[in-house]
């Protein structure tokens, strides 16, 4: 009954909403502190590495909060009836955001006074945090995808593609300047990021 507007008994679009808010804002908080954060380098370092260090209790809460609110939204849709396939892929993103809130190991001399290499080993800690970001990757161009054959419409097809497109050649970017240490592996990595979540947000959007 908490999904349906008293007058209408139709279904109230505001948890859709909140998926949409999330997204947005996973965004802007990783966007706004990884600027802002000393010692930190936005075109190296990852996304993840803003959870380690004095003020990582921020992207910490980044993870879970926007994760959750995605999750929450994904799964309304998952059970509603419609768009099943959609809400499956959407509800696996939002879990693999909140799960990333177990830390990647430090490395990559963030924070500041880590050597500036990889650990000789990772921590069991490390290796959850790459599961569950192999989940958010993997999740983000099948979004694109699953949306272009479900949501109504020539722009939002058209857009589909467009996204996919850009998420592909940012994920091959991202994957080879990760393996090469490269100075601008969080630049293509944010190139993944805010193209996709923005789609995320859209796609609660139209539902909303």
């Amino acid at each position: 009954m908490g999904w349906t507007t008293s007058a209408t008994g139709e279904e109230d679009p505001m948890p859709y909403g909140i998926g949409a808010l999330g997204a947005a804002l996973f965004v802007l908080v990783f966007l706004i502190d990884g600027a802002t954060r000393p010692g930190y380098s936005p075109t190296r370092h990852t996304v993840s590495a803003l959870a380690l260090g004095p003020r990582g209790w921020l992207q910490r809460a980044n993870f879970v909060l926007c994760g959750a609110a995605i999750t929450g939204s994904a799964v309304r849709l998952l059970t509603s009836g419609d768009h099943q396939m959609l809400g499956l892929v959407l509800t696996i993103f939002g879990l693999g955001l909140v799960v990333s809130v177990v830390p990647m190991d430090p490395m990559r001399s963030y924070p500041p006074g880590t050597p500036d290499r990889d650990p000789t080993e990772f921590s069991v800690a490390h290796a959850v945090h790459d599961v569950a970001g192999a989940a958010v990757f993997f999740a983000l161009p099948v979004i694109a995808v699953v949306s272009a054959f479900t949501l109504p419409g020539t722009a939002w097809t058209v857009g589909a593609v467009l996204v996919l497109i850009v998420l592909m050649v940012a994920l091959i970017a991202f994957q080879r300047a990760w393996e090469q240490d490269s100075p601008t592996t969080g630049t293509a990595q944010r190139a993944v990021l805010v193209p996709g979540l923005l789609w995320v947000a859209a796609v609660f959007a139209s539902f909303a």
